[in-house]
Order: C-alpha cells, then sequence, then structure tokens
C-alpha cells in the first residue's frame, strides 16, 4: 500500500521547485524574457548538461548551475564580505570616485529585479578606508548589522599622524563628545599597537566616527583599515577588491560579540 507524504512535506516541496527562467531571474541574469533566451541559446547548463527549456523545474536550494561557462549556485539572499579598497565610494551613485558595486559581477548587482534590485552595502566605509565590508539584499539582516541597538562590535586598525599615548586611549574609552552629539561616545575597546598605531573597537556606527573621535582626542587618522565585524575577520587571502559569498559560519561570526 503506498503511503501518502505528508502535507506539510509536500507543500515544502513544491515551494523550492521553480523553474529555470525564474531562478536565472532571481539571481540577476536578466528579466524574464532575457533569461529565457539564455536557457533557449543553450548558455545554461545544470550538472553539466544543457538546458534548453525555461519551463524546466528544479529544487533551487544548493542548485548549482552554469552560465555561459561560468558556475553559480543558488542563494535565496546574498550574503557577500568585500575587501574594501582605497579609492571607492560606498554609493550606487558616487560623486568622485568609482562606486564599490563596479567590483561585483553584474548579476550580484542585478539581483532580484525591480527598483531595489541587488546588494547593498551594510553601513558605508569612506573612500580612504580600507577592509571588511558586508552586503546583502536581506533588508533585516543589513537593518540588525546597522543598528546601534544591537551592539555589533567593529575592529579598526587606526594609523595616527602623532604618537599615540594613554591618556588619548583612556578618553577614547570613557568617551568624548562630538560636535553633533552632546552625548559622549566611547570606544568598546582600545589598545595602542605601535607609537603611531591603535586597535579600535566600536558597537556604533556615526558619520566619520573614528576619524572624528581621533581628532577630539587631538590626534589625526591617517590611515584606517577594518579588520572584523563580531568575531569575523577579513581573510588573508581576500585581496583589495575581492569578493566572496559569506558561510554559515561566517553568519554566525558576525552576530558573535568579541
Amino acid at each position: 500500500m503506498r503511503t501518502q507524504a505528508p502535507l506539510e512535506s509536500v507543500t515544502i516541496r513544491a515551494m523550492n521547485m521553480m523553474t529555470l527562467q525564474d531562478i536565472l531571474y532571481t539571481q540577476g541574469f536578466g528579466t524574464r524574457r532575457v533569461c529565457a533566451g539564455l536557457v533557449q541559446q543553450g548558455f545554461v547548463a545544470v550538472a553539466g548538461v544543457p538546458c534548453t527549456d525555461p519551463a524546466m523545474e528544479f529544487v533551487a536550494d544548493g542548485l548549482r548551475f552554469s552560465v555561459q561557462g561560468v558556475l553559480w549556485e543558488y542563494h535565496e539572499k546574498a550574503y557577500l564580505m568585500l575587501h574594501k579598497p582605497a579609492g571607492y565610494e560606498c554609493s550606487q551613485k558616487p560623486s568622485t570616485y568609482p562606486s564599490i558595486y563596479t567590483l561585483l559581477p553584474a548579476p550580484i548587482r542585478q539581483r532580484g529585479g525591480g527598483a531595489a534590485a541587488g546588494v547593498q552595502a551594510v553601513g558605508r566605509l569612506d573612500q580612504d578606508t580600507t577592509g571588511l565590508l558586508l552586503l546583502s539584499d536581506d533588508g533585516k539582516f543589513i537593518h540588525r548589522m546597522s543598528s546601534p541597538k544591537h551592539h555589533v562590535p567593529k575592529v579598526y586598525e587606526v594609523t595616527a599622524k602623532h604618537a599615540v599615548d594613554d591618556k588619548q586611549i583612556q578618553k577614547l574609552l570613557v568617551g568624548v563628545v562630538l560636535d553633533d552629539d552632546p552625548k559622549p561616545v566611547r570606544a568598546a575597546a582600545c589598545a595602542q599597537t605601535s607609537d603611531l598605531q591603535l586597535s579600535l573597537t566600536l558597537t556604533e556606527g556615526k558619520y566619520h566616527q573614528v576619524k572624528r573621535m581621533i581628532a577630539a582626542v587631538g590626534n589625526r587618522v591617517e590611515g584606517l583599515h577594518r579588520a572584523r565585524i563580531g568575531a569575523l575577520a577579513l581573510p588573508t587571502d581576500l585581496k583589495p577588491g575581492e569578493w566572496r559569498w559569506l558561510t554559515a559560519q561566517d553568519l554566525a561570526s558576525i552576530s558573535a560579540k568579541s
């Protein structure tokens, strides 16, 4: 006697099934018409086998496919890390320097279609600041990582113009007043690493915050690099301008407080 699968499991499987055309569309390969054309012209393969029917259905989760010879994996939501180089703006419409989004492949920039297509930077780094930058198309994730209420620690390596002393470090730890906010802003942690360098941990992100805090204690930032977010450190093998998908372990690390 054949046993009928529980309705819930059937529903879950059905929800995960998508046409190849829709898979390509959600992953940023163009309009549905363009995606259908890619398939019909034989530019798309699944498990190494060319597919020419845009309506063919697949379980989307974890699906690996290639488009014009480039291998991709389906991601319902995008979570990326980028090693931001100097000389790039964290803006879709940069004013002076090139945009960080030009460092990403076109499908990443066009994910989902519509007016709010593509990934967005989680917070911003100044054009001359380097280091770890997160990007996502998950609005809830972006809000959670950006909101000061969640106190996600971010570690910066600061190079100062003048020698750093204990008095400056203590002021940063106790709190300094910035010109637009009467409430003191303090570092969650601060340690000197050399005469001109220190490691500074913040749990909120105000405009030019590191530079203004250093200026408030009588010094000046000459170089700024974000090395870590939560317990997630910028990988040593990720070169400036390179990006990669975040793993489940990476996502767990981001939420871990140091």
